[in-house]
C-alpha cells in the first residue's frame, strides 16, 4: 500500500502508455506550450469587449484565470499520481470515474480531443485572413470547386496546417525549435501592448464601459455564459499537464509547469486587454474585433505596424503547433487506454503519435475548406472540453476517496480539495448555462448544441465498437481501476 508497487500487468500498461522517451522536457518547456492561451486571448478578446463593455470584460477574463490557478492545482496532484498516462486531463478522468460510470471516459476524452483539434482551423483561418489584409488586400479572387471555394486566406491556412503537421510529426525537438520562435514572437506584441501604452501616453479609459447590472438577473446568466466561453481560453492553461510522461522530473516539473503557465497568463489576461482596448479605444474594438489591433499599433509604433502583424501571426502559429501536440496525445491516449479505435495507439519511428496527428490534419483541412464558420465547431467543441474538466475535477475528489494509499508525489490539502470539488460543481453551472444560452453572445445556437451532443455521443458509439468488435470483450458499465498493491 505506502510503498506503492505496481503489479506486472499495470506496469506493462504504464510503460506503453509513454508517447515519446522520457526524460526530453524541461518544466520551462512545458511552460512554452501553454503561451498559447496569451495568443487564444488575442483571438477572443474583441467580441468579449463587444458584449460585456471593457472594464466587464477584463473582470471577467481575470476571474476565469483564477479559476485556471484553482483547477492546475488540482492537476498538479493527478498529474503527479499518473505519470505515465498520456493524454491530459481528460485520462484523470477516466481513472476516477471507470469504476462508477466507464462512458465517462470516451465522453472527456473524446470531448476534450476535438476542443483542442478543432480549434486550429479557425486560427489557421484567421492567420489567413490577416496575412491578406495586411499584405496581398487586391488578392480577392475565388475559384469554385462546386463542393467549395478556394480562396487566398484558405490556400494559407492549409500551408499553415501542414507545415505545423510537418514540424509536429518529425519528432519532439522539431516541435520544440518551433514552439520556442513561435513563443519569441508573441512575447513582442504582448509587451507592447501590456507596457507601451502607458510610456507613450497613448492609453485612456475614457472610453471604457461595462454593460452589466448586478442587479439584473439577465446580466448575471450573460456573465455565466461568458464566463463559460472564456474557460476554453482560461482553462487552456493546464496542457502542461498533457506532457507529464515527457519531463525530466514527471511530478515537479509538471507541478511546476502548470503553477508558472497559471501565474503567468493571470498577468496577462488582465494587463493586455486593458492595454490593448485604452489604446485602441473602446468603440474601435467593437467596429473591427478581430482586426483593431493593427491600428492600435499604428499609433504605437508607427511604420513598424506591419511587423507587429507578423509578429502576431507567428504567435498564432504557436496555438496551432500547441494545439496539435495536445490533441494528437489526447487522442494516441485515447485508444492507449481502450477507449477509441485501436490503429490510433501507434508511435512513429520518432517516437510521436504520428497516426494521431494525421487525423488532426485531415479534420482541419476539411474545416478549412467546407465549413463556413469554423468559430460555430469551436462554439460546440466547448460543451466537450467543459465536461472533461468537470469529470477530471471530481475524479480528485473520488480518487481521495477510492484510492486513498495511491502514491501522492504533490497532495493537497483538504480543505483545497473541498474547493476541487466546488469548481467541479461550478463548471456544471457554467456548462448547463452557457452550453444552452449561445446566442446571448451570438457565439452560436440551438446548431451548435446539437453539433456538441453529436460528437459526445459518437465518442461513446467508437468505445462500444472498441470493446466489442476490436477487443471482444462484453461492454461494461463498471470496471475496476488497475490494482495497486
Amino acid at each position: 500500500m505506502a510503498g506503492g508497487v505496481v503489479t506486472e500487468a499495470a506496469r506493462v500498461v504504464a510503460q506503453r502508455a509513454e508517447p515519446v522517451r522520457s526524460g526530453s522536457l524541461r518544466w520551462t518547456d512545458g511552460f512554452l506550450f501553454s503561451l498559447t492561451m496569451p495568443a487564444a486571448l488575442i483571438a477572443t478578446l474583441g467580441f468579449s469587449v463587444g458584449s460585456l463593455g471593457t472594464w466587464a470584460a477584463i473582470a471577467l477574463w481575470g476571474v476565469s484565470m483564477i479559476l485556471a490557478i484553482l483547477a492546475n492545482r488540482a492537476y498538479a496532484e493527478l498529474a503527479a499520481m499518473f505519470p505515465h498516462k498520456s493524454g491530459g486531463i481528460a485520462l484523470y478522468a477516466w481513472e476516477g470515474w471507470r469504476r462508477y460510470f466507464t462512458p465517462v471516459g470516451p465522453v472527456a476524452t473524446f470531448g476534450y480531443w476535438f476542443a483542442w483539434s478543432s480549434s486550429m482551423a479557425i486560427y489557421a483561418g484567421i492567420i489567413g485572413s490577416l496575412v491578406q489584409t495586411e499584405w496581398f488586400a487586391g488578392q480577392t479572387w475565388t475559384w469554385s470547386l462546386g463542393v467549395t471555394d478556394v480562396t487566398l486566406p484558405r490556400l494559407i491556412a492549409a500551408a499553415v496546417l501542414v507545415l505545423v503537421w510537418a514540424a509536429n510529426v518529425l519528432g519532439l525537438r522539431p516541435t520544440l525549435l518551433l514552439t520556442y520562435l513561435t513563443a519569441g514572437l508573441l512575447l513582442v506584441p504582448l509587451a507592447v501592448f501590456m507596457f507601451l501604452p502607458y510610456l507613450t501616453g497613448d492609453w485612456s479609459s475614457a472610453t471604457f464601459t461595462s454593460n452589466l447590472s448586478l442587479g439584473s438577473g439577465s446580466s448575471w446568466k450573460l456573465v455565466l455564459v461568458w464566463l463559460y466561453i472564456m474557460c476554453w481560453t482560461s482553462l487552456g492553461v493546464e496542457i502542461c499537464a498533457t506532457f507529464t510522461p515527457e519531463y525530466r522530473n514527471r511530478a515537479r516539473d509538471a507541478a511546476r509547469a502548470l503553477r508558472a503557465a497559471a501565474l503567468f497568463s493571470l498577468a496577462v489576461f488582465v494587463l493586455l486587454p486593458l492595454g490593448a482596448v485604452g489604446t485602441a479605444g473602446q468603440p474601435a474594438v467593437l467596429r473591427e474585433p478581430l482586426t483593431f489591433y493593427a491600428p492600435a499599433f499604428q499609433e504605437l509604433v508607427g511604420g513598424a505596424a506591419g511587423v507587429m502583424i507578423a509578429l502576431m501571426v507567428g504567435s498564432l502559429v504557436l496555438v496551432i503547433v500547441t494545439c496539435m501536440a495536445d490533441s494528437a496525445r489526447a487522442l494516441y491516449g485515447i485508444s492507449e487506454d481502450g477507449m477509441t479505435i485501436r490503429e490510433l495507439d501507434r508511435l512513429n519511428r520518432f517516437g510521436v503519435p504520428a497516426r494521431a496527428m494525421a487525423v488532426d490534419l485531415i479534420l482541419n483541412l476539411g474545416l478549412v475548406f467546407f465549413v463556413g464558420s469554423t468559430l460555430a465547431i469551436v462554439a460546440a467543441g466547448n460543451l466537450g472540453y467543459i465536461a472533461a474538466h468537470v469529470f477530471a475535477l471530481s475524479a480528485l475528489v473520488l480518487l481521495r476517496r477510492d484510492r486513498p494509499d495511491l502514491p501522492r508525489p504533490v497532495r493537497l490539502s483538504r480543505p483545497a480539495v473541498m474547493v476541487t470539488g466546488g469548481l467541479a460543481a461550478f463548471l456544471v453551472v457554467l456548462l448547463l448555462v452557457g452550453a444552452t444560452s449561445f446566442d446571448l453572445t451570438g457565439y452560436g445556437g440551438t446548431s451548435e448544441l446539437v453539433i456538441a451532443v453529436g460528437i459526445l455521443l459518437l465518442s461513446v458509439l467508437l468505445f462500444a465498437y472498441r470493446r466489442v468488435v476490436q477487443d471482444r470483450k462484453r461492454l461494461r458499465f463498471r470496471e475496476p481501476a488497475p490494482e495497486i498493491v
